[in-house]
């Protein structure tokens, strides 16, 4: 049971002084998506997406508030018909109740943000950016927000090693972890982007990291990657390298109000299945 209520608005005003609004990327769709700011709330559900799969557990829950860091809406639709996909997971939370919130880039160029807890968890102390949310003209400070972040293992790993490390350090997927480079050479200083981040292949390159942890990554960028000389890389599955933000949201919430909450554990990674061949031939490595 709650301690006490608050409102819609006032997770909002937590939320957004923790994640502002101004650190999004101009593309991107943050903040409130449905609900009324003077709405009671007594318990705040989190989950990384806001599946109709979610959006029913968050109203089954007894939750009046979820918190995601997808925005459902950011690709624009004509229609919240309730015969819609989107509809449907809107019509959804309203007649049950559930304001929806979304905080994506600037939750990933916060401090702390998706990208330190996806540092922290890799096993680095999460330092400066990869891509920092202003320009500067000298040496990047340590503590500048945007995206990703660079850091250094304690100790150094063989490419092998550091591999299965961040594969025990992340929500299991059946997308699991691969890697491109050297198995046996040797990580000492990481850079991470949380999500989808063969974008930033290039930018990687120039900070003179041993490994690049991301998300989403594809063939032909890699292969050119690793061609040109760039660090090897960490293909993770991309809910796996975001979802363990949710903790970190709810402990901001909690720190701040006095409401009840609940983590939906729910994998909503789209892929289900990954398979090996049977008695291939196995083909010879580069």
């Amino acid at each position: 049971m709650a301690h006490t209520s608050t409102t819609v608005g006032e997770v909002r005003r937590v939320l957004e002084e923790a994640y502002p609004p101004h650190l999004a990327e101009s593309w991107d769709a943050v903040g409130l998506i449905c609900g009324d700011p003077d709405d009671s709330v007594t318990k705040v559900a989190f989950a990384l997406d806001c599946t109709q799969s979610v959006a029913e557990q968050a109203v089954a829950s007894g939750a009046q508030m979820l918190v995601v860091h997808h925005p459902l809406l950011l690709r624009g639709v004509t229609s919240v018909a309730a015969d819609t996909p989107k509809g449907k997971v809107i019509h959804t939370l309203i007649k049950g109740g559930v304001a929806l919130f979304a905080a994506h880039t600037n939750a990933d160029k916060a401090r702390p943000g998706v990208n330190d807890k996806l540092a922290l968890l890799v096993g680095i102390e999460p330092g400066r950016p990869v891509v920092p949310h202003e320009r500067f003209d000298g040496e990047v400070p340590a503590d500048a927000l945007g995206l990703g972040r660079i850091g250094e293992l304690p100790e150094p790993l063989t490419l092998r090693e550091f591999t299965q490390q961040v594969a025990n350090a992340l929500p299991e997927t059946a997308w699991g972890i691969r890697a491109a480079g050297d198995p046996e050479g040797v990580v000492k200083r990481v850079a991470v982007s949380s999500g989808s981040g063969d974008s930033f292949l290039d930018t990687a390159r120039e900070l003179g990291v041993d490994v690049y942890v991301t998300s989403d990554l594809r063939h032909h960028p890699v292969d050119e990657h690793l061609r040109a000389g760039g660090p090897a890389v960490i293909d993770t599955a991309h809910w796996a390298s975001e979802f363990p933000w949710t903790s970190q949201a709810r402990d901001i919430v909690v720190e701040a109000l006095k409401v009840d909450t609940e983590i939906i554990k729910l994998r909503t990674d789209p892929w289900t299945i990954s398979a090996h061949g049977e008695n291939h031939e196995q083909p010879k490595e580069n």
